[in-house]
């Protein structure tokens, strides 16, 4: 039977691993990391694995807030895990040691609020997708009215969301004269410290005004940008994991060599020497939030939609199809960065670098991965561009076939009738909007656009949109995706 990486066993990996330099167990949990899932691990906890060795005071506790599969996989394994980086060259391997221990939230939510509350833990960092924040992603305001959010409201001292967990833990601080920690971000959000502030601040203020003050006045919620491409894990990359290490890794996460993390430098206390990994601080982080948010994530999302209605399974597929790649090129340049404001030659030296990534045909990013939660995604991601250009009387012809692709791969059949499995928080709405639409392409469209979480009301009730809207939905369900794509380039 094969052995399994652990802190026994890691002498026996093979030579061409590379593995973290610092004594294990000098390291201290600065750090308590809410969603410990593949992203963050190929990310924060990389960067964090390599400031270790001049800062031993910035280990990881990972919590998982939905379901125990990582501490399941990662706990035997003190939290070892390997990391696979893959390109056109071929896979490289590093062992990664930032994540000294692992919760499950549900089973431990006391043991998780003990550590959030101790002295030691200065920084509380989320990597909980948008739909963790149970937030109005058009007001960017809490939604009091989301289930979970009004069951942490009702019993606010034992909370399971994210919100939650952080509040009680700071009320804890606050009464025993613990400084607070500093709350990141590190999510695809729009202004994403300031919406964690106004998610966290909010929730403090529905159980106490004044616990909503001291928030207000006493937190720190740096914003972030950050960039990976991180494909879900499968069962050939825990074989190459095998091959590589010589030791079964129940829980590798694979990466393209890519990795970028700009943060605001404002925090409580001193703050992680994240630039020894490889971070860049700056004073303002949403002109290069915006850019990603736009130019990779949007273009993301356009090609999962359309790529998948065509058949395409990865994102390398679906550029390497040239009525696509041209669409996505077109769409960057004629639609997009005109939005930005960036220095001369920057936003085109990124395209050409996302071209060259979204090719990578080592990384198999899933465009049904990319697919999903598209209700949390598309406000940032697509609709604020389109916002944007309708103020400044501009055409959005790409970007709304982007949308329409959405609303076919969202009401849950393709053009060809068959089923999708459409995974979202808001299914059910397209269900009924679906429904409601009876086979009628425009009432379809008017349904889905009265989807206020997603569509901001200048949107909705723009004409130009709708008639731009329309017309790309007729035009991708008579000729298919790639010949609306070629005539959208």
């Amino acid at each position: 039977m094969m052995e399994t990486l652990s802190p026994k066993t890691i002498d026996e990996v093979r030579g061409h691993v590379h593995r973290y330099a610092y004594d294990r167990s000098t390291i201290r949990p600065g750090i308590v990391h809410l969603g410990i899932g593949a992203f963050h691990r190929a990310h924060q906890a990389v960067v964090v694995d390599d400031l270790l060795s001049e800062d031993p005071s910035w280990g990881i506790v990972g919590a998982s807030l939905r379901r125990p599969d990582t501490k399941d996989a990662l706990a035997p394994q003190d939290g070892l895990y390997s990391l696979l980086v893959r390109d056109g060259g071929g896979t490289s391997a590093r062992i990664i040691g930032s994540v000294v221990s692992l919760l499950d939230a549900r089973r431990e939510r006391d043991a998780l609020l003990e550590r959030l509350a101790d002295p030691l833990t200065r920084l509380v960092s989320l990597t909980i997708t948008e739909k963790g924040y149970c937030y109005n992603a058009v007001t960017s305001s809490l939604d009091e009215t989301h289930p979970e959010i009004a069951a942490d409201l009702a019993d606010a001292r034992n909370p399971s969301t994210a919100a939650g967990l952080i509040v009680e833990a700071l009320r804890r601080r606050r009464n025993a004269g613990i400084a607070p920690f500093t709350v990141m971000s590190c999510d695809n959000l729009p202004n994403n410290g300031r919406v964690t502030a106004r998610i966290v601040t909010d929730f403090a203020e529905a159980i106490d005004p004044a616990l909503g003050a001291w928030v207000r006045t006493n937190v720190a919620f740096p914003g972030t940008m950050i960039d990976r491409i991180v494909p879900a894990t499968t069962d050939a990359d825990r074989a190459e994991a095998l091959e590589m290490l010589g030791l079964e890794d129940r829980w590798p996460v694979v990466a393209e060599p890519f990795l970028q993390w700009v943060v605001e430098d404002r925090f409580n206390g001193r703050r992680p020497p994240l630039e020894l990994g490889g971070a860049q601080f700056a004073t303002d982080v949403l002109p290069y939030e915006r850019m990603k948010l736009r130019m990779l994530n949007g273009a993301h999302s356009m090609m999962a939609y359309l790529g998948y209605l065509a058949g395409h399974e990865y994102v390398s597929q679906v550029v390497a199809d040239p009525p696509f790649r041209r669409f996505i090129e077109g769409a960057w340049d004629a639609e997009i960065a005109p939005t930005l404001t960036m220095p001369p030659g920057v936003l085109e030296d990124y395209a050409a670098a996302l071209m060259k990534r979204f090719s990578n045909p080592a990384l198999k990013h899933r465009t049904y991965q990319i697919a999903m939660d598209g209700s949390q995604k598309l406000p940032q991601r697509l609709v604020g561009t389109i916002a944007d250009r309708l103020r400044r009387g501009l055409p959005v012809d790409r970007l709304a076939l982007g949308i329409a692709a959405w609303i076919t791969y969202a009401r849950g059949t393709d053009m060809q009738g068959k089923q999708i499995d459409v995974q979202d928080p808001h299914r059910e709405d397209f269900v009924i909007a679906a429904g409601r639409a009876l086979g009628d392409p425009e009432a379809l469209l008017d349904n889905f656009l009265k989807l206020d979480r997603i569509f901001t009301e200048d949107v909705r009730n723009s004409r130009h949109f709708r008639r731009t809207l329309a017309a790309q939905y007729e035009t991708l369900h008579q000729l298919g995706p790639a010949e609306a794509a070629r005539r959208a380039a």
